[in-house]
This record gives structure tokens, C-alpha cells and sequence, in this order.
């Protein structure tokens, strides 16, 4: 007789084996770096902006899975949402019908576009910016998309040829004959507009990695630029969107801003089905889309899922309902200038930046000589390593989940979940306060588990 499938007994059963598992199968790199750093932790539930232990000890998440949980875990508008399509067993992905709920959340979403015409819907952040090369190299009839330096646009082939980072890149080649452009360089993409053979640029509005905003007036001279050369503006809001910075896009802050193809991903899904999204002007699509021959040159098979679809319809409804955007920039505001007002005090704090939810904390060279000659140490063997060093004992002692905002940086990225509050802003500073008391001493845990780090660093040349 066949055991009936039981999903909580497997993992009552198996569950503790979750990093041999993963060492065995899967990357075995993650476990080896998660035990090297003490972050081989056992989350067993989680709710909101915390999850919580074996123990019942409570960690405050100041990463959101990186962006992914939005609204934060669980949310019981969008539990019940996901509840509601399954038990309404649709004919989902016929493939040749039209399901309502594409339709539904293609409109809701393009509320907030109000210059945007339509949507493709994928299945993520890489997938969307995919879609958006795609489109734009037909729809212009030119192979070149610019892209800026240090950008992150996802891994993915055609997404990896726009991507700023080497590090990424790397052994991945041959690549799209694409060009970076530095962040805010004007003459740089004049430059290369006048080739005559650009796409479009696809731009952060605030880059993921180490969290530089485009300056004051970039983003709508780049788009006359382009506008002037008859190339595209695509804006990658996959990390950005839906409230993160304290607008619904963060290209919203900025007047007149109006991109020709807007990439969302991430908190739309509400931290339960992957999906991206694609949003585009009408004469955009219907290139792309130009006979019935062409009705499928551009598809996903479980693009427009119900699942997904339903997620994203309660996660709109949550973000008006429980007013997130402005929630995500009050507290964002509250937490940039507590965090801020500290960078006096502490030698090795340089920066405080971003906006609304979406903040970076660099660190820089100290004047003091002592920790001068800590900082040298650290950065002989691997630029990035102070930050790392913060990162650790703010879960390890504080119970804190952070993240080092790329490779080889020392910035910290805080991108919690945009439902934080007042008392999670206090137990942040708080703990960071504590982080940094220790950083400065004279002795400190941090600089003795900065020795094993180097010696880390050192040992993987």
C-alpha cells in the first residue's frame, strides 16, 4: 500500500538534516560559509518582521529575503488570498484562455504607472529585466543596451551582460555587447547615444549594491537624452518597487520621470509564489506582438499563474489598506537620521544613505592610529571584512539579521520588511549602538573574530 504523503511528518522527521541536506545536494558552499560565520542558525516560524528558534528566541529581520517579504512573513491577507484560489481549483494555465486575474492585477498594477499601457507577467526580478532587453532591442531595432557601473540586474544570461559587477560576470563569457556607463555620467551616455546603435539604458534608481541613489536630475536628463536618440529608458525597480524607498517607485521621486519599461518583482509575490512583472508602453507591446504569428515570440509557461496572480492582488490591497508607502517612509526617515546622527561619534561610521526602507551603512577608514592599523590589517587580506565583522555579532548577539551589500564592499544594507515599527527602529540602533561601543574599545570580541576572518580570507587565496 503507497504511504500517503505527509508534509509535516517528513519534516518532523528529516528536518534537522536541512545543512547536510543542502551540503549534499545543492550549493555546497552556502553551509561551509554559513557555519564559518555563525549563521547556520534553525528558524522555525516566522510572522511579520521576526522569526523565531528552536528556543523560542526572537531575530528581528533587517533583510526581508532580500526584498523578497515586502509586507513581512505570513501575512494573513495574503494567506487567505493563496487559501482562496487553491480551494477555488481554477482552470489555471490552459494556455489558451484567458484566466481573469492577469487581467485584474495587470490593471491594479498600472494604477500606479499611469504613462504604462501593459504588463507581461514572469516569474522573477531576472526574468522581467530579461523581458525588458528583449523588448527594447525589437521594438528599437538596435542590439546595444547601456547599463551602469556597478549595477545589478539579475544572473541570468542576458541580465548578467548588464550586470556592473565583475565578480558576477566572470567565466560566464561570451556575454551580450553591452556598455557601462558610470551612475550619473551624463557626458558618458551622450557618448554612446551618438553611436547610434543603442536599445535603451536600464538603470537602479537606487543601485542594490553598496546603495547609490542617481543624483538630483539624472534620471530625467537621461531620458531626454535618450528620447533625442530614439532609445528607451528602463527603469529596474525589482528591488526598488512597490514602497521600498517611500514612493511607490523609487523613479517617482524625481519629477517628470517617466520610463518607456519598469521592471518589478520581489514584494509583489508577498513572499510566497515567485513573480515578475514587465510594464511597458503600448506601442512597445504591440512591436513586440505584431501579427497572430507572433502571439507567443514571447511567453513564460507559468507566467500569469493564479497563485502568483492572487499573491500580488492582496499584496496591492494590503500596501492601500494599511497605507505601507507612507508607513516604509516614515520609518525609514525615523531610522536614516537616528543612524545618521551617530556618524560623529563613532571614527569608523563614514556614511549614512538611501531612502525610505532601503538604507546603506558604510564604513571607512579611522583617523585613530590604533584602529588605523586594525582597519590596514583587515583590508590587506579582504576589502569588506569590518563590514562583515558588524554584520556577525549583530545576529549572533543581538539577534539581528543584516546583510554586507555586495562583495567586497563595506556597507551594510538594511532592506527589512516594510511593515517595521518603531520598537524594531529602536532595537536596531540600539544594537548597532552596541556593535560599534565594542568596534571602538580597546580590547573587543569583534577584532578577535576579525583575526579568524583573515585568516579565512587568507586561507581561500
Amino acid at each position: 500500500m503507497t504511504k500517503e504523503f505527509d508534509l509535516g511528518a517528513l519534516l518532523a522527521e528529516r528536518g534537522a538534516e536541512r545543512y547536510e541536506l543542502h551540503g549534499k545536494y545543492l550549493n555546497h558552499q552556502l553551509p561551509r560559509m554559513l557555519h564559518t560565520i555563525g549563521f547556520d542558525k534553525v528558524y522555525e516560524r516566522a510572522e511579520g518582521a521576526h522569526f523565531w528558534d528552536a528556543d523560542g528566541n526572537d531575530y528581528l529581520d533587517m533583510l526581508a529575503g532580500f526584498g523578497v517579504m515586502g509586507l513581512g512573513r505570513h501575512h494573513p491577507v495574503v494567506r487567505k488570498a493563496l487559501h482562496d484560489v487553491l480551494d477555488a481549483q481554477l482552470a489555471d494555465l490552459t494556455r489558451f484562455d484567458c484566466q481573469p486575474l492577469p487581467g485584474l492585477l495587470a490593471e491594479k498594477l498600472l494604477t500606479y504607472s499611469p504613462h504604462l499601457d501593459r504588463v507581461f507577467f514572469g516569474n522573477s526580478g531576472t526574468e522581467a529585466v530579461e523581458t525588458a532587453l528583449k523588448f527594447a532591442r525589437y521594438a528599437t531595432g538596435r542590439p546595444r543596451i547601456l547599463y551602469c557601473d556597478h549595477a545589478f540586474h539579475g544572473l541570468t544570461t542576458g541580465s548578467l551582460s548588464v550586470n556592473g559587477e565583475d565578480g558576477f560576470r566572470d567565466g560566464f563569457a561570451p556575454l551580450l555587447p553591452d556598455t557601462a556607463v558610470p551612475l550619473g555620467d551624463l557626458d558618458a551616455l551622450a557618448r554612446e547615444l551618438k553611436k547610434g546603435d543603442v536599445a535603451a539604458l536600464i538603470v537602479e534608481p537606487i543601485q542594490g549594491k553598496g546603495v547609490h541613489e542617481a543624483p538630483p536630475g539624472y534620471l530625467r536628463a537621461a531620458q531626454e537624452l535618450l528620447r533625442r536618440h530614439k532609445a528607451l529608458l528602463i527603469a529596474d525597480e525589482v528591488q526598488t518597487g512597490l514602497g521600498r524607498t517611500g514612493d511607490f517607485y523609487a523613479y517617482q521621486h524625481e519629477d517628470g520621470v517617466e520610463p518607456d519599461l519598469v521592471c518589478v518583482a520581489k514584494a509583489l509575490s508577498g513572499g510566497y509564489v515567485p513573480v515578475g512583472a514587465t510594464l511597458g508602453k503600448d506601442w512597445i507591446f504591440k512591436k513586440v506582438y505584431s501579427s497572430m504569428d507572433r502571439v507567443l515570440v514571447h511567453s513564460a509557461s507559468f507566467g500569469s499563474n493564479a497563485q502568483a496572480m492572487a499573491a500580488g492582488l492582496a499584496v496591492l490591497s494590503v500596501m492601500e489598506n494599511e497605507q505601507v508607502v507612507a508607513g516604509a517612509r516614515a520609518t525609514g526617515e525615523q531610522l536614516k537620521s537616528r543612524l545618521t546622527a551617530l556618524i560623529d561619534k563613532y571614527d569608523l561610521l563614514a556614511d549614512v544613505r538611501g531612502r525610505g526602507l532601503m538604507i546603506g551603512i558604510e564604513f571607512g577608514r579611522p583617523k585613530s592610529l590604533k584602529l588605523r592599523s586594525r582597519w590596514t590589517m583587515l583590508q590587506a587580506a579582504r576589502k569588506g571584512l569590518f563590514a562583515q565583522m558588524v554584520v556577525v555579532p549583530l545576529l549572533q548577539r543581538h539577534r539581528i539579521l543584516t546583510q554586507v551589500s555586495g562583495d567586497h564592499l563595506e556597507v551594510i544594507k538594511l532592506i527589512p520588511p516594510l511593515v517595521v515599527g518603531e520598537q524594531d527602529v529602536d532595537r536596531f540602533v540600539d544594537a548597532f549602538t552596541a556593535v560599534m561601543d565594542d568596534a571602538h574599545s580597546g580590547g573587543g570580541l569583534m577584532w578577535d573574530f576579525g583575526k579568524t576572518l583573515v585568516k579565512q580570507a587568507v586561507a581561500n587565496r
